[in-house]
């Protein structure tokens, strides 16, 4: 049974950075699609960044392009999340999520993932 596990979320001020991490066990993390999605107060949960299973690729909501980064460590078996130049927007619950298989169009659609992280909490001040 695959479990997922993220750390790393805390409180900041706008136009500051934070790094979120996510270990994986069980199942085969080298071969699994990796993604964060971020789920604020009374909002849908929303697809924010993911990784192909050999980091080649990498997907970005518009909201987040060119201010969050994903990438990932198979040795690990750890994907990160980080994130500067942050907004007030941006305060959310953080989830890691795992799936077997992501096509572009779908990799930050939640119903790709069928493995989920508790949320780390992300409060940005402005």
């Amino acid at each position: 049974q695959v479990q997922l596990v993220e750390s790393g979320g805390g409180s900041v001020q706008a136009g500051g950075s934070l790094r979120l991490s996510c270990v994986v066990s069980g199942g085969t993390y080298s071969r699994t699609f990796m993604a964060w999605f971020r789920q604020a107060p009374g909002k849908e949960r929303e697809g924010v960044a993911a990784i192909t299973p050999n980091g080649g690729m990498t997907y970005y909501t518009d909201a987040v392009k060119g201010r969050f980064s994903i990438s990932r460590d198979n040795a690990l078996n750890t994907v990160y999340l980080q994130m500067n130049s942050l907004k007030s927007e941006d305060s959310a619950m953080y989830y890691c999520a795992a799936g077997s298989w992501a096509p572009s169009y779908a990799a930050l659609n939640t119903d790709t993932y069928n493995n989920w992280g508790q949320g780390t909490q992300v409060t940005v001040s402005s």
